[in-house]
């Protein structure tokens, strides 16, 4: 569902005007595609890996709370359910992105049912990222085989526990400021709004105190999932295990620190501004880590590249990328001018896809014997493998030259009339 969004998005501006939808929709289907894929797609996949691989990798008998884990899954697809369902209210769904700021998602601006179900399903969503992570925190902790300390796990599992404790502390914090957005809304309150003494500087920060620790939500089991690749088909044990676990921590801590790096335009102070400017770069010290460990475990070793090998490569690489032009955002002058441009989208989609995405897709290369008894065609995910590689290449590369010459994102069609302008 959200590929096909955002496959009508790509179609939509590949000519100027309006050819196949108007703009409204537009602007709903920009929002749901990114919501449906953090919420949808990304974390729940990442999450299904952790409920069948981690307890073999510690040696647990199961998760220590399976009813509980049960609930977690069948809570997702009836939000989904909820989300989807919004477009077909009046006024439609939600169509100020998936970052639903203030005043533009007031009562004023965003009248019908669109929001506020949005917010619901947001709120489902999230319940069960908090009950899976207190699942995956105490089987891990509990739960280990005897002798298996914690410095012994593998580092899936170790990564699973960091994103386990960033979903605990995270996800409370976004459903305070989404329910302070539902009582703006519908009961008069005014925690966003001036008039009523409100700010709505206040929702961002609320808001990105969790949405950015969710980006390393969305990347830490990758990182796990690749560190268990790379030394199988390498043949080597991995480089630098307990720097790695240790970077992974770092990140996952530096992660809860630089939120309002998504802010330097709303007239923050330089002081604070510098301050979340630096702590934003510092996280690029463990992830540097990390990628030269990755590649000291495949140096001298003796390769092997399967399909899932070489999606976890893919990913070293891209993710790199990703990081790098992450660090060109981190700076807040160059930001001043880059925010809200493509560059943004290409900077996330290469997190997001060349990160995430692919390292699903090793994962499942890898871990697909192991769930079902049976092999994957070599030969068609030889075609699966370079036919995403190169696509995905080919539509968000480019995205950092739009975005370069200043090229907004989420409009639905540039009017040539402002060209000059």
């Amino acid at each position: 569902i959200g590929g096909l969004m955002a496959e009508v998005i790509r179609l939509e501006l590949f000519e100027p005007g309006m050819q196949f939808v108007q703009g409204d929709l537009f602007n709903q289907l920009t929002a749901m595609h990114a919501t449906f894929m953090i919420f949808f797609a990304i974390i729940p996949a990442f999450v299904g890996f952790a409920n069948y691989c981690m307890p073999i990798m510690i040696g647990a008998p199961d998760m220590a709370f399976p009813r509980l884990n049960n609930w977690t899954f069948w809570i997702v697809p009836f939000s989904a359910l909820l989300m989807l369902t919004s477009f077909f209210v009046p006024g439609g769904a939600n169509a100020a992105g998936w970052t639903i700021y203030p005043p533009l998602t007031n009562a004023v601006y965003s009248p019908g049912a669109g929001i506020d179900m949005w917010i619901l399903a947001v709120h489902l969503a999230g319940a069960s990222s908090i009950l899976g992570a207190i699942n995956f925190i105490v089987t891990i902790l509990n739960m280990r085989a005897p002798g298996m300390k914690l410095f012994k796990m593998p580092l899936f599992p170790w990564a699973v526990l960091v994103t386990a404790w960033l979903m605990l502390i995270g996800t409370p914090v976004l459903a305070g400021a989404i329910t302070m957005l539902l009582t703006d809304r519908n009961f008069g309150t005014a925690f966003f709004n001036p008039a009523g003494g409100g700010d709505p500087a206040l929702f961002q920060h609320i808001f990105w105190f969790y949405s950015h620790p969710a980006v390393y939500i969305m990347v830490l089991p990758g990182f796990g999932i690749v560190s268990e690749i790379l030394p199988t088909f390498s043949k080597k044990k991995l480089f630098g295990y307990v720097s790695m676990v240790w970077a992974m921590v770092a990140i996952a801590v530096l992660g809860c620190l630089v939120w309002a790096h998504h802010m330097y335009t709303v007239g923050m102070d330089l002081v604070a501004q510098s301050i979340f400017m630096t702590m934003t770069m510092l996280i690029a010290v463990p992830t540097g880590i990390k990628i030269f460990n990755w590649l000291a475990t495949m140096w001298g070793g003796s390769i092997k590249f399967t399909v899932a090998m070489k999606f976890a490569v893919a990913f070293v690489a891209l993710f790199t990328i990703g990081g790098l032009s992450g660090i060109v955002l981190a700076s807040a002058p160059v930001d001043y001018m880059m925010h809200d441009t493509y560059y943004v989208v290409a900077h996330l989609h290469y997190v997001f896809v060349a990160g995430a995405f692919i390292s699903i897709m090793a994962g499942l290369y890898y871990w697909f014997p192991k769930m079902t008894g049976k092999m994957l065609s070599e030969k068609l995910g030889e075609w699966h493998f370079w036919l995403t590689f190169i696509f995905v290449n080919l539509t968000f590369f480019p995205m950092h030259f739009l975005g370069m010459m200043g090229m907004p994102r989420r409009i639905a069609d540039y009017n040539p009339a402002f060209a000059d302008l």
